[in-house]
């Protein structure tokens, strides 16, 4: 792999800790937030240091030869204990549990980092390597014990990363699920990783060659399990602001009938902004809602409880429940209202039921979906409608023929 192969995704993952930068300082003290932002910048680091040519500028700059090994060697560590302490705080738990449990990972591979640090200082390791660090230096005293600690923390680390992702995974649905069993995928590439790593230095300690193992196959496996699991901590927020955008449009597409049916009476009102329809779904759902109730408050003096009762009783005699029943009852009242709105636009002849007590629909989201859904389909409704009409019209005749 040369250098582009590890840039770009540090650069990915620089981009969308820049997308979080702003979430961290609104919600400091959020342990969640905290450490995603600390495996997305360690993760950066870890792609930014171990490419070639920033481990020989590192070598170059600090005067130290090798010293990017170390480097590299801490921050996967790092890296590896950061997943842990988000994993831990992403399932949650109780408080003091999910702190205490968090603690240990983050003394663990403390621990684990300030051992590869005191290991380089007392190792020799007077030839620079860029690629082969592991292999070349392998029977090297220290250095070798160095080389198989991070070993060592990084397949335990994705061992436990997957168990404890499949043991959540089996807890939960939806999105989030799908993004734990590609986390668990991802660090299940880890162990292959280590393991040839592990294989190649093995085989030095015997005299062998394997040095293409952990030269060339291992960082592609590296590579691609970090990018797996990249996508997993991704998709269960992506997935989510997916489903609340299809959420969002689907309850505008269904409030459609509803909206057409007032658009009349609330068209009449004064809107100084309309929504652009390239505006955001959530934009666009709250001016309708906003243009359906204009209609409805435009509408409260035509409102005739009559009307109302007689839709819901044909509506249970025809097998409606009682919810169902009653969003029927005020779809049939809104058409009828808007028919004697056209009739009377000023208001002057309003019948002395709804002028005592007009009735009003209900007015939350649910029940204004199943109202513009009867509109659209209850035979309830559509009774109403044509009753509406030949009444508009005998009164039309009367007037004409008066």
């Amino acid at each position: 792999m040369d250098g582009p192969s590890y840039y770009l995704p540090g650069v990915a993952m620089t981009i969308a800790l820049a997308s979080k930068t702003p979430a961290l300082l609104r919600n400091r003290r959020d342990p969640l937030i905290r450490s995603v932002c600390a495996l997305m910048t360690l993760a950066a680091l870890v792609f930014c240091f171990a490419a070639p040519p920033t481990i020989t500028e590192v070598n170059r700059a600090t005067g130290v030869t090798n010293i990017s090994a170390a480097v590299v060697y801490l921050l996967l560590s790092a890296f590896s204990g950061s997943c842990l302490v988000l994993i831990t705080n992403w399932r949650g738990g109780p408080p003091e549990t999910t702190r205490r449990l968090s603690r240990r990972w983050i003394a663990g591979y403390g621990a684990v980092c300030a051992a590869i640090v005191v290991l380089f200082v007392l190792g020799e390791a007077p030839v620079e390597r860029v690629r082969d660090f592991d292999t070349y230096y392998a029977n090297t005293p220290f250095l070798r014990e160095m080389i198989v600690l991070y070993l060592i923390g990084f397949t335990v680390a994705g061992v436990a990363m997957n168990v404890m992702c499949w043991r959540w995974a089996l807890q939960v649905r939806g999105w989030l699920r799908a993004g734990l069993l590609i986390i668990a995928f991802g660090f299940l590439l880890n162990v292959p990783f280590a393991a040839v790593k592990l294989v190649a230095v093995v085989t030095r300690w015997q005299g062998g060659d394997l040095d293409h193992l952990s030269t060339y196959v291992a960082p592609v496996l590296s590579s691609v399990g970090a990018q797996v699991c990249a996508v997993g901590f991704c998709l269960p927020l992506a997935g989510e602001r997916l489903g609340d955008s299809w959420t969002i449009w689907s309850m505008y597409r269904r409030l459609g009938p509803l909206w057409r049916e007032l658009r009349p009476v609330w068209a009449q009102a004064s809107h100084e902004v309309r929504i652009s329809w390239w505006a955001p779904a959530r934009l666009q759902m709250t001016q309708r809602e906003s243009d359906i109730h204009d209609g409805m408050l435009s509408l409260y003096p035509y409102f005739d409880s009559e009307v109302r009762a007689k839709a819901y009783d044909a509506a249970v005699a025809a097998g409606s429940e009682p919810v169902q029943a009653r969003a029927e009852a005020d779809a049939a009242m809104v058409t009828a209202a808007v028919r004697a709105r056209e009739d009377d636009p000023e208001g002057r002849v309003i019948s002395s039921a709804t002028a005592d007590a007009p009735a009003t629909p209900t007015e939350n989201p649910r029940d204004l979906v199943r109202m513009s859904i009867a509109l659209r389909q209850s035979p309830v409704v559509a009774a109403a409608r044509e009753w509406a009409a030949a009444t508009r019209s005998e009164s039309d005749f009367h007037e004409r023929t008066r």
